[in-house]
C-alpha cells in the first residue's frame, strides 16, 4: 500500500534527480529510500524509473504516481494549516532580515508561496544593511534572520537551511581567466568588491585571505547587479554564491571560478526567537525555503534538520 511518506520520496526524487540527495531531503538513508521504491514497484508490478547518466528519469507509471503525490501532499499541507487555524488565532507577522544579500534572488518565490498559504500573516523584509542582524531579534525589530550560524545566545532557535558554494567572480578579460581554480595568492593586489558589511562576515576574507596573510583593498556596492557591473568593467573581483552569478555566467557577462581545491562553502540558517519558534507559520516558512531552494537552486545541499 502506498503511503504519504512514499509520496514525499517521489517528489524529492523528482526535484533532485538523485537518490542520495532525495534521501537527505526526506531524512532517511539512501538504502532505506531504495527499499521504499522497490516496495512501490513490487506493489504495482512496474518500474517507476529509468536509470540514466543524468540521474533518474520517471517512467509513465512513475509520472502518474508523481502527479498523484503532488496532489496529495498539497492537500495534506492545506489540511494541516486549516487544523492549526482551528486551534487558535494564527494571525501575526513575520519580519525577515537577510544577512546574505544575494538571497533576494530566491526569496521572492518563497514569500509568494508563504503569502498563498498564510494570507492572514503579514510577511515583510527588514530593509537595509545591518552590522549585527541577530541583535534585531532581541530588540523586537525582526522575527527571523536568514544568514550564518549565530554565536550561541539564549532565547534563540536555529533551523538549518542549506549549504552552498561561493565562487570567485572575474571579468572575462581578467588575468586569471584561464585558471581552473583561484587560490589566495592569486588574488594579491586585487580590489575586492563586496556588500557594505563587516569584514568578519565575508567568507573569502575570513576563511581564505586572512589565513594566507593577504589583505586586499576593498570597494563596496549595495546591489548584486552593481557588484557584477564593477567586476565586468574590471574594477575588481568578487566572491558570490553560485546561484547569485549563474545567469550572468551563462550569458558570458562575467567568469566564475572555484576557490581552492575543494571550493569555498558556506551555510545558511534561519534564526528566530524561541518565543515564536513554535508558531506553525514560522516552521512552514522554513519548510518553504528548503523546498523551493532545493527545487530551483543548482549546486546546493540541504542541511540535516536540527
Amino acid at each position: 500500500m502506498i503511503e504519504v511518506r512514499h509520496f514525499r520520496s517521489l517528489v524529492a526524487i523528482a526535484e533532485s534527480g538523485k537518490l542520495a540527495t532525495a534521501a537527505e531531503r526526506v531524512h532517511v538513508s539512501q538504502s532505506a529510500l531504495s527499499h521504499q521504491i522497490k516496495a512501490i514497484e513490487a506493489h504495482y508490478g512496474l518500474p517507476l524509473f529509468d536509470r540514466t547518466r543524468q540521474g533518474l528519469r520517471f517512467t509513465p507509471a512513475g509520472e502518474r504516481l508523481l502527479a498523484l503525490a503532488r496532489e496529495v501532499l498539497a492537500a495534506v499541507s492545506a489540511a494541516d494549516r486549516d487544523v492549526e487555524r482551528l486551534k487558535g488565532d494564527t494571525r501575526g507577522e513575520l519580519r525577515v532580515v537577510l544577512e546574505c544579500h544575494t538571497c533576494f534572488d530566491w526569496l521572492m518565490p518563497v514569500m509568494d508561496e508563504f503569502r498563498r498559504r498564510w494570507p492572514e500573516v503579514e510577511v515583510d523584509l527588514v530593509a537595509g544593511f545591518h552590522a549585527d542582524p541577530i541583535a534585531l531579534l532581541g530588540e523586537g525589530r525582526a522575527d527571523m534572520v536568514i544568514g550564518s550560524m549565530p554565536a550561541t545566545r539564549r532565547g534563540l532557535e536555529v533551523a538549518p537551511l542549506f549549504r552552498f558554494e561561493i565562487l570567485a567572480v572575474l571579468a572575462n578579460e581578467h588575468r586569471l581567466r584561464n585558471k581552473r581554480r583561484i587560490e589566495a595568492a592569486d588574488l594579491a593586489g586585487e580590489t575586492l568588491i563586496t556588500y557594505p558589511v563587516p569584514e568578519q562576515r565575508i567568507d573569502l576574507i575570513r576563511e581564505v585571505l586572512e589565513p594566507a596573510g593577504i589583505r586586499l583593498q576593498r570597494r563596496t556596492a549595495e546591489l548584486t547587479v552593481a557588484v557584477l557591473q564593477l567586476v565586468a568593467s574590471r574594477r575588481g573581483v568578487a566572491a558570490l554564491p553560485n546561484w547569485g552569478v549563474k545567469n550572468y555566467v551563462d550569458h558570458d557577462y562575467v567568469l566564475a571560478k572555484r576557490i581552492g581545491a575543494k571550493g569555498l562553502w558556506s551555510e545558511l540558517y534561519a534564526t528566530v526567537p524561541a518565543a515564536i519558534s513554535q508558531r506553525p507559520y514560522v516552521a512552514d516558512f522554513v519548510s518553504i525555503v528548503r523546498d523551493i531552494c532545493a527545487a530551483q537552486l543548482d549546486g546546493i545541499e540541504l542541511l540535516p534538520p536540527g
